[in-house]
């Protein structure tokens, strides 16, 4: 081992750049849920269990964006029909 380095040319940040169209971020998560990814990633064969948190995020995103349409439309279609009488 060197008694020193040189770090002149370093760069700061992460070692692997996240890829375009995401954002890499530090999430504290509860030991029993990544345990519970873990887990799920690794019955299934193998893989990355934070794929699978991102694609559980994702269709959560996708189911309560519906019911919020649905929910809206609903609001607007009973309003519609009161106000014709």
């Amino acid at each position: 081992m060197k008694k020193t380095y040189d770090f002149s040319d370093g760069t700061r940040g992460a070692v692997a750049p996240a890829t375009p169209g995401q954002t890499a971020i530090t999430l504290p998560l509860d030991d029993e849920v990544v345990d519970w990814f873990r887990q799920q990633v690794n019955d299934a064969g193998g893989g990355d269990y934070l794929v699978l948190i991102n694609a559980v995020l994702r269709e959560h995103i996708r189911r309560s964006s519906g019911h919020l349409l649905e929910e809206t439309l609903r609001k607007v279609i009973h309003q519609e029909l009161r106000a014709a009488g």
